[in-house]
């Protein structure tokens, strides 16, 4: 195997996070539900002989060019978390192993916005590591893989095992749950936030009381996806009052899915909000309905993943 093109890399909502605690090495004890939905990154891996991992942007249409008629590539951040996942594999496998002298060149179509609190960046590094566990024949069962990715991200570990999930600790401590179908309005502001910023503002709630798993997953399995339901309602985000004060764009995108009737939430760190829409109106209409969403903001109607695109590639 040469190469493996066209890579999916699907973004995620936090349909609540709660802060229950923080740990003495500073980490924050958390819970929430991750759920996919099809806002995607695009991704192509060709294989290297010389050892070597290089990355470059793609508009949708560059992959179709030859690399030799391409215009120079955007100049990356080296701790790009693609590189930095490639390089991670490539660093854990035995001495003697073949894929230590392969390499590799990363095309990345990048369509999920940086800093949204949508896992753009942590989805990339799983499906980099999934992609590259087949290319140079690693052979890596999914624990060890799911040990790689927690080095490089704490999200990154939802994104390689593949389902909608509860999730505790420090993102570690992932059950999977089953969500039903779903549709969602999903803004970023023009404006993005840092999330290691958000963690350390001394306003941040840290002691929210545990939630039930059972009650949140009894909902989920009877199909309940009205509103009424609270199924895509529960708890809060406890990180949001800070970003609506660190970033005006936040609180301006909250307002925006008010005026479109729905009640929306931060997900993650942000800055990106979202709404679930019922159904009562079809997709099409929603498309035109956030047509007026406010200058500098980028806005999709979304549905939810029942599993991740490589499910099949976990092993």
């Amino acid at each position: 195997m040469k190469a493996i093109y066209d890579v999916a890399a699907p973004a995620k909502l936090n349909l609540f996070l709660h802060i229950t605690g923080r740990r003495a090495d500073g980490y924050h004890l958390l819970q929430s539900v991750f759920m996919l939905i099809d806002w995607c990154d695009t991704l192509h891996f060709e294989r290297r002989g010389d050892g070597q991992i290089s990355r470059e942007d793609l508009c949708p249409t560059a992959a179709q060019i030859p690399r030799a008629n391409r215009p120079p590539a955007e100049v990356l951040p080296v701790d790009d978390l693609c590189i930095r996942a490639a390089r991670a594999l490539q660093f854990h496998l035995p001495a003697g192993h073949p894929g230590k002298k392969l390499g590799v060149h990363i095309g990345l179509v990048k369509n999920i916005p940086t800093q949204a609190g949508l896992g753009g960046g942590s989805s990339d590094a799983a499906s980099t590591l999934l992609a590259l566990n087949r290319l140079w024949n690693c052979q890596l069962a999914l624990p060890t893989l799911m040990e790689i990715g927690l080095q490089l991200g704490a999200d990154v570990p939802f994104f390689l095992q593949g389902h909608n999930a509860w999730v505790e600790g420090i993102g570690d401590q992932i059950t999977p749950i089953q969500l039903p179908a779903a549709r969602f309005v999903v803004a970023k502001p023009p404006d993005g936030l840092e999330t290691a910023k958000i963690f350390a503002h001394p306003d941040l709630p840290r002691a929210s009381a545990n939630a039930i798993i059972s009650g949140f997953v009894a909902r989920s399995e009877s199909g309940e996806d009205n509103a009424e339901s609270g199924l895509f309602e529960f708890g809060r985000n406890d990180l949001q009052v800070v970003a609506q004060n660190l970033s005006p764009g936040v609180r301006q995108g909250l307002e925006w899915l008010k005026l479109l009737g729905l009640n929306g939430r931060m997900t993650g760190s942000g800055s990106a909000v979202f709404a679930k829409t019922g159904s009562a109106v079809k997709s099409e209409d929603w498309v035109a309905h956030i047509s007026n969403v406010p200058p500098g903001f980028s806005a999709r109607v979304c549905n939810n993943l029942p599993q991740h695109p490589l499910l099949d590639w976990a092993g």
